[in-house]
Formats: C-alpha cells, structure tokens, sequence
C-alpha cells in the first residue's frame, strides 16, 4: 500500500557500507557486555547453559524461538513430517483430492494438540461466518467478522472463550490466539469472497478445507481464499524448472538460520541485557543503539525463519504462498513496513483498495488508510503501544503520498522532464 520507489544502487550500497560498519562497531560493546554479564545474578533467568563446546552461557529470554525450537521441536518435526508425507502420498494418488486429506489431516492435528473444545470453538465461528456469508451482503461480512475477531482481541471476551479450553502447556495460549484470529481472518476472506460469486455460494466444505490447512493454521501467514481455491483446485500438479531446487536451498537456508541464531544468543545476549536498566545505563550510546537495531533485526530473523518454513512446506504442496518479510534494514517508505506480507495482501484487497480505489484522491486516501490501520489495530490488539504505533504508520502513509502530490504539480513536474 502506499507510495512505492525503489532506491539507485550505489545509494544502497553506501548506506549498507554505513550501516555494517555501525553494526560491527556498537556490536563490540555488546560482545564485551554480555561476556562481563554472563554470570550476573540479575540476568539467571534469561541466560542458561548452552551448548557445552563453546564454554559459554546462552541467552534463552525469548519464550517463543524457545518453545518452537527447543522444548516442542521435535512435536513440531513431526506434525508436519506427516503432513508433508501425507500431503506427498495424496499428490500422487488422488490429486483431486488433496485439499479433503489436507482438511482431515489439519483437523486431526487441531484435535490432537488443543482438544476437543477449541475445534469446536473455531468450527462455531466458521459455521457463523459461513452463515453471514450466505446473505451475500459485503456490510454484514464485515461488521460480523471484526465482531468475532475483536471477541478474542477485547477482554473479557478473550479469556471467557480461552476459559474453555482445560489443560496447560507452555504454547497453548500462544496457539489458541493464533488459531483463533487467523481462523477469523480466512473465514472474512472466505465470505468477502462469496459475496462477490455471481452464482451461488462456495460451500462450507470449501471454507473447512480453506481453514484447517495445518501449515497456514496457526501463525499464518494468510492467503487470501480465492488464490488458495484456484491453486489447491489444480489437478495437473507441475513443477516449474528448478522449483525443487530453489526448495532444498530454501530449506537449507532456514535450517541454517536456525543454528546461526543460536550460535548468536552464546555470545550476544542481546534480549537478556535490557532487562536491567542499571546496567543498560552504564552502556555507551553506540552499545545502546546497537542493542536497540540488533533487536528489531531479530524480530524480523524470528519472522522470516517462521514463515520460511511454513512457505517451503506450502510450495511442497503445490501453493504460491505470500513471501517471507522484507528486511527492517531495507524498508526506507512507510508503504512496506509490515513483517506479515499475508496479512498486508488481505488488508490491501478488501480494506485498502477497495476504499481508496486507484489511490488518487486524497481524502479517499486518507479514509482508506485510517481504516487500514484501525482494523489492524485491532488484529494486534488494542493498546498504547499499538495505538503509538497505528497514528504514527497512518500519518506516514499519508504523508508520502502528500509529498508526492505536491511534486507532482506543474512547476515541479516541469522541472523532473528536463
């Protein structure tokens, strides 16, 4: 969304020379504090014994990569171990129906790993949806979907349906959540969807099949229900030229990224050392600010890693999934500053552009983008934080595209011919 422009070459390649060298500089500080660091009292909790052979302490503060790649990866492993066995064996058997067996496979994963309760949790906010989608009224598919998405984002809504689910794991809340609103998020694009079918209505088979795609289930990222119909509806499976390969070294890659991450978390603790503001404060300026980018390039490692995984299972199924985000370092105008590139595509097709049109008009676009940033306010969750974060998008959205307006003027544009 948004004004897009692509920087000259040379201009890149100097801010990267810039920015490596800011980099190596201020990590240096990081390195020394976190090794003067590794046995300070305050910091038990976030660094643990890591891996014996390099004789040092691992920061292991991150919950999330924690869980994903430690306490339940081998859970992990082996859930979509099977679906990509069981995907495979379908590819080659009974291609026309492979989206049932990646429905029943999704579902008996759901069931084995939340319970009872939550499948029928999402199945009754599937079965609503469904039923507003048979009005074919656009309004209503909205107004209903934002309805049941703001029950799991506004309390006391969230935890009176999470309330339901018995049991304890470390990731249960993490995969309820994410089960929930993306759950949501399909279910809207699948009734936006029908609502524009000139004939009739897609069935609910299409939406379950649609919904319970185990690799897109829990954390996305989201494809938008008319691209996953046409591709999983394919039955003459063909692969482009070198797809299998460009697969295996994506797959490498990730793995890679994987071991590179934790071999970083021995020797930079760099999500541990801001716990402690006593000790932050005795940071120089170029360690603080290193900390400080070192942390939003992390953010952005977890999320490309997660979606890559997710994204190569998906092309071993036959599907173009949304890309991994692009790199915080390389995001310079307010129109690509998302990390979920499917959840950007969704926002853009059914809030962005179809309020804001071609994009033109001003107002429109300033309705458009207030919008925007509104519902997805709500998909992160009503908060300051948030709400900082929403204004400050939304006036910067904007504000490129008055800027670009304003040189488009006359005098100006005269002046860009010659």
């Amino acid at each position: 969304m948004g004004v897009k422009a692509m920087l000259p070459t040379y201009e890149l390649g100097f801010y990267a020379l810039v920015v490596t060298c800011a980099v190596l500089y201020s990590g240096s500080g990081i390195f020394e504090a976190s090794r003067d660091s590794m046995n300070r009292k305050a910091f038990r909790d976030g660094i643990k014994p890591g891996w014996h052979y390099f004789g040092r302490k691992m920061d292991v503060a991150d919950f999330e990569w924690v869980m994903w790649f430690t306490s339940f990866r081998n859970i992990i492993i082996f859930a979509l171990s099977g679906h990509i066995l069981f995907g495979k064996i379908c590819s080659m058997t009974v291609p026309q129906h492979r989206a049932v067996m990646y429905m029943i496979y999704g579902l008996l994963a759901v069931l084995a790993s939340m319970g009872l309760v939550y499948l029928m949790i999402i199945l009754s906010h599937c079965l609503l949806l469904y039923s507003v989608a048979l009005a074919k009224q656009k309004w209503l598919c909205y107004a209903a979907g934002l309805c049941c998405l703001a029950s799991f984002k506004v309390e006391p809504f969230g935890s009176w349906q999470s309330g339901f689910v018995t049991g304890a794991f470390d990731l249960q809340d993490v995969l309820f959540y994410g089960g929930c609103t993306f759950t949501i998020v399909r279910c809207m694009s699948f009734a936006l969807e029908s609502s524009q079918k000139e004939e009739g209505i897609y069935s609910i088979f299409d939406l379950l099949k649609y919904n319970f795609y185990l690799p897109f289930f829990f954390f996305g990222p989201v494809m938008t229900f008319d691209q996953f119909h046409a591709q999983v509806s394919t039955r003459e499976l063909r692969r482009k030229d070198d797809e299998m390969k460009s697969i295996r070294v994506n797959a490498l890659l990730h793995v890679g990224a994987i071991v590179a991450v934790d071999i970083f978390f021995h020797f930079f603790y760099i999500l541990t050392l801001p716990s402690d503001l006593k000790f932050v404060n005795r940071l120089s300026d170029w360690s603080l600010a290193g900390l400080a980018y070192s942390n939003l390039v992390y953010d952005w490692v977890k999320a490309a890693v997660m979606f890559g995984v997710i994204n190569t299972i998906a092309r071993l199924d036959h599907l173009e999934p949304p890309q991994p985000p692009k790199c915080i370092t390389m995001l310079y105008i307010f129109a690509e500053t998302h990390f979920d590139r499917g959840i950007n595509d969704w926002l853009c097709k059914y809030v962005y552009d179809h309020i804001g049109e071609n994009h033109d008009n001003i107002l429109k676009e300033l309705v458009a983008s207030i919008t925007t940033f509104a519902i997805t306010t709500l998909w992160l969750g009503p908060c300051q934080v948030v709400y900082i974060w929403s204004l400050v998008n939304c006036f910067g959205l904007n504000f490129e595209l008055w800027v670009q307006k304003f040189f488009q003027l006359g005098p100006f544009a005269k002046l860009e011919v010659r």
